[in-house]
């Protein structure tokens, strides 16, 4: 290896590791602030009432990603690549597309969030009539579905210190008005935090957007310069539809089998292990899909790109994995209360789900970043469908455990999936790297988690933390290796 091409691969290595870390940072302070937050409505509305806000929260994902056409995600391709070859012109162009398909999307969605109410309130719950309460989600829909389109434009602008700074002050803005409307009115207050939470963040989103791009719509064609953006967005739109139905499905099915509370404990232990331990991952996105857009050209480079994210991915994310597996017991109770224990061992078998996650998700954004959108839409459909029949085989059989298991059993068989497929449909090839790095990682992993099963008292915390840091020791000497 020349030495040139060794001072790239360091430097592709430290500009992954930058940007992961401003957005990592980021991630850590909203997690932080939604700890505190998640804690407060766990003790103030308990399982039930935290049910019944997944339920919500699951209807307002599935019909904004039924509606939005993707445009949250796949503007972004379009104004990345226009702002990478500095062209100004078409650059505010596309911005005034996509703004014109977002409000055009945001009045769409909250439409159909009214008419689809009452079917919603039969399809979702057994007891009472709450088509109102669906109804009066549609703000809810309208404001996410501008706020996507805004924030995809300064995803594509590379705003991001613009896009922290949102991220961070929507969260504070969502503790500090929904804990006191939670506090007072208690069940009753969900419905209104929601909406002013959502409009919150949409103004706060439009206050830096447009500063950055000022309104200035003309009579232009601006939908019709749309279409090829939507050709995308439609199989995107599908892949969301497949992913937020099969969470409402789960959760719908567990509330008519089990009730509010089960759907509670299922929706903390999914919490823990895709929403808190994927905080690595919602940082990666940010970065690393415009840089793979630009470089799917070349094999080579889209090899590099792909292998060194999913490197640094695990370097970052294993040893937090193995910190959340063996302090679960006592993160539980300080997340959210001592009514929520019995999601522990749901969460220690769900968590290793993450390390296969690490390795999916960078080649998963490959058919995205190509145009390829029917391969997309097969990959997360064929995924959702495995996910939802063994969830509730896994709940039939053995309970909030066996949804932790079959988490697990659906990322496994999606991974080796996307691997394969990828290889034989775009070279994707992993290199050495990566496998040594999952071979150790997991095993890590596997260990800890067994630590769970067969080990009590002291002996447990000591070998535990033992695991813990021989992975952090393991993280910090192989970036320094790598990136040498």
């Amino acid at each position: 290896m020349s030495e040139q091409i060794k001072v790239e691969q360091g430097n592709s290595y430290h500009n992954i590791l930058k940007y992961i870390s401003m957005f990592g940072s980021v991630q850590i302070i909203n997690v932080l602030i939604g700890l505190v937050r998640n804690k407060l409505v766990a003790v103030i509305l308990g399982p039930n009432g935290f049910g019944f806000i997944s339920l919500l929260n699951s209807t307002i994902k599935l019909i904004s990603e039924s509606t939005n056409l993707g445009i949250s995600f796949t503007a972004v391709r379009q104004i990345s690549d226009y702002f990478e070859q500095k062209n100004e012109e078409k650059t505010i162009h596309y911005i005034k597309v996509v703004r014109s398909w977002s409000l055009l999307t945001a009045c769409f969605g909250a439409f159909v969030c009214i008419a689809l109410a009452p079917f919603l309130n039969q399809w979702t719950f057994t007891w009472g009539d709450h088509t109102l309460h669906f109804m009066m989600l549609s703000p809810v829909v309208f404001c996410t579905a501008i706020m996507g389109g805004e924030m995809a434009i300064l995803k594509g602008t590379r705003h991001l210190k613009a896009l922290a700074q949102i991220s961070v002050i929507n969260v504070l803005g969502a503790l500090c008005i929904s804990i006191p409307l939670l506090y007072v009115f208690h069940q009753s207050g969900i419905i209104p935090s929601l909406n002013l939470v959502a409009f919150f963040s949409l103004i706060i989103t439009l206050l830096y957007s447009l500063r950055f791009y000022p309104l200035k719509q003309k009579n232009e064609k601006f939908f019709a310069d749309g279409l090829e953006m939507l050709r995308i967005g439609v199989c995107f739109t599908l892949a969301g539809i497949a992913g937020s139905g099969a969470e409402m499905l789960i959760r719908t099915y567990l509330n008519n089998v089990s009730g509010l509370d089960i759907v509670g404990l299922y929706n903390a232990g999914f919490m823990i292990c895709v929403t808190y331990a994927g905080m690595v991952f919602a940082a990666m996105e940010t970065d690393y899909f415009p840089r793979l857009s630009a470089a799917y050209h070349n094999v080579t480079k889209m090899n590099d790109t792909i292998n060194h994210q999913i490197e640094v991915s695990l370097l970052i994310v294993a040893p937090m994995l193995i910190a959340i597996i063996i302090f679960l017991p006592i993160l539980i109770p300080l997340l959210f209360s001592s009514k929520f224990i019995e999601v522990i061992p749901m969460a220690q078998i769900a968590i290793m789900a993450m390390f296969l996650h690490a390795v999916d998700l960078p080649i998963e954004y490959l058919p995205l970043a190509k145009g390829d959108s029917v391969t997309y839409f097969m990959i997360e459909f064929i995924y959702d469908a495995i996910f939802v029949i063994a969830i509730i085989l896994g709940y039939n059989y053995w309970g909030l455990l066996g949804t932790g298991a079959a988490l697990l059993f659906a990322h496994i068989i999606n991974c080796v999936g996307v691997i394969i497929y990828c290889h034989w449909r775009y070279k994707v090839r992993l290199s050495q790297k990566v496998t040594i790095l999952f071979c150790i990682s997991s095993l890590l992993g596997t260990l800890a988690y067994l630590f769970t099963l067969t080990i009590y008292g002291i002996p447990y915390w000591v070998l535990g933390s033992l695991v813990l840091c021989i992975s952090v020791l393991t993280s910090y000497i192989l970036y320094k290796r790598f990136s040498v």
